[in-house]
Order: structure tokens, then sequence, then C-alpha cells
């Protein structure tokens, strides 16, 4: 192999010099990432080839920052494209395991005697410096799947109560669906801080849209009206369904007491715009 290779006299240069050899023998070594490499490239617009040179480069000479901040890059681009993890992990091991072969005919090439204290140092700070790499890029991956998912559920909770001011002081919360336990705390702690948020003076709560209340759930719904007009909000609910006002009354839970009510949002609704 060492025929194939340009000698220079630094470890900078022989890679410079070699990195067609270089990613050759990527190629030979990450065979399952081989036939993916032009389906990452058009998927995420990462060059494997081109980064791996450059990880090599930025580990050799030493520039932990800059390692660092490539890293972070490459995890938050493989998160971003939903790009298989176990093909990275191949590739780094990949790189890892030619960047030590190349690093071995380096020394090989050198007409000096070889230098075993400086050899094992060397090897230290290889190793360091792929670890941290393949630590942040772990981390960077992570933070922005993370950051994703609260995005999402944020998005979920908006459309689970969507809250729509008709006027500066007036809303409406129309209520669609099955609500469950998780759902209704989610309705709780929205509503709370938005009537904060948007000062809303009356919440119109429409029950239009739901079929089924369980009764832990009507017993929670009763807990958020009586939070709404703790905090000085008059709740008013529409919409309620005879099946629904039957399991209220099977389980004596009288929302009246803590809430007017309306048959319909329209008729609410004739309140405000006469």
């Amino acid at each position: 192999m060492e025929s194939r290779l340009a000698k220079t006299d630094t470890i900078k240069n022989f890679f410079i010099e070699n990195q067609s050899e270089f990613s050759k023998q990527l190629l030979e070594e990450a065979i399952n990432v081989r036939d993916k490499i032009n389906e990452i490239h058009r998927i995420g617009n990462i060059d494997l080839i081109s980064n791996a040179n450059r990880l090599a480069l930025y580990v050799v000479e030493g520039k932990r920052d800059e390692l660092v901040e490539f890293a972070k890059v490459e995890g938050e681009a493989w998160a971003c494209h939903e790009l298989t993890v176990s093909f990275k992990l191949e590739w780094l091991q990949a790189i890892h395991r030619v960047l030590w072969r190349f690093l071995y005919h380096f020394e090989c090439m050198q007409e000096k005697e070889a230098d075993r204290e400086a050899f094992f140092t060397l090897e230290r700070n290889i190793n360091e410096m792929m670890d941290i790499f393949l630590n942040t890029f772990f981390l960077s991956f992570s933070d922005f799947k993370e950051r994703r998912l609260k995005t999402q559920q944020e998005l979920i909770e908006n459309l689970s109560v969507p809250i729509i001011p008709i006027t500066d002081s007036v809303s409406i919360l129309p209520l669609i669906g099955e609500i469950d336990p998780p759902r209704i705390q989610t309705i709780k702690e929205k509503l709370l801080r938005q009537i904060s948020v948007l000062k809303i003076s009356t919440i119109i709560i429409d029950f239009s849209g739901v079929t089924i209340l369980e009764r832990q759930i009507t017993e929670e719904i009763k807990k958020v009206l009586q939070g709404v007009k703790m905090m000085g909000c008059k709740p008013i609910i529409t919409g309620l369904r005879p099946k629904t006002v039957q399991t209220m009354m099977d389980f004596c839970v009288a929302l009246e007491e803590y809430a007017e009510t309306k048959g319909t949002l329209q008729k609410a609704l004739n309140s405000y715009f006469k």
C-alpha cells in the first residue's frame, strides 16, 4: 500500500495528498454504508466522503473546537433528515480504522527511528478526539430529537385545546373527540394560562363535539370551571348532548353550579353579537 501513498513531511499534508486513497479505503471498510452514500446525500445533502476527510484532518491536527462544532452540525443534520444512526456509527468506526492505518504508514515512511512515547501519546489523543466527536454527535442528535418532539407536543396541545378569541375579552374553547385524563390536564393548564395571557373575562366552552364523558373526567371538568372562576373569568358551557347530561346526572355532577349553560354555541354568541 505504501507505494500508492505520497510521502510528505507532516501528517496533515499526508492526509491532504492521499485523500483519494483514504476515501477508497473508507468505502472498502464501510460495506453497509457504501451503498447508501448517494441516498444520504440526496436526502440530507450530506457528503459522507468529504466530511470524513474533514473529520480526519480535525482529529490529526487536534482541532478540538472545530471538531465539536462539526459534530453538533452533523448530529442535527442526521436527526433532521431521520437518517439511520447505525450507518453513522459504522461509518465512524471505518474512519477510525482507516485513520489508524494511515498513521501507521505515515510513520513507516518517515526516515527516522520510531518514538514509542510519541506514538502512544498520538494514539491517546486521536482516540480522545474520536470519542469527543462521537459523544457530541449523539448529544446533538438527541437534543434535536427532543426539541422536535417538544414542538410536536406543543402543536398537538394547541390543536387539542384551540382557544379562539372572538372579542377582546371573550373566547371560545370548542372541544372535539375523546377527553381522557392527559387531555383534561392539558385543557386545565392551557386554559388557565391563556385566561391570564389573553385577559379573557368570558370563556365559552362548547361540548357539542364530545360524545362520551367518564365520571373521572366530569369531576375534573368541575375543577377546571372552579379554576376559571377563581381567575376572575366567567365560564359558559354550550352544546351538552343528552347522553352527556344523563351521565352527569347519574354521577350527581351539576356543572350549572359552576358555569352558565346554553343549549348551543350560537345562543351563547347571540348574547355578544346582537
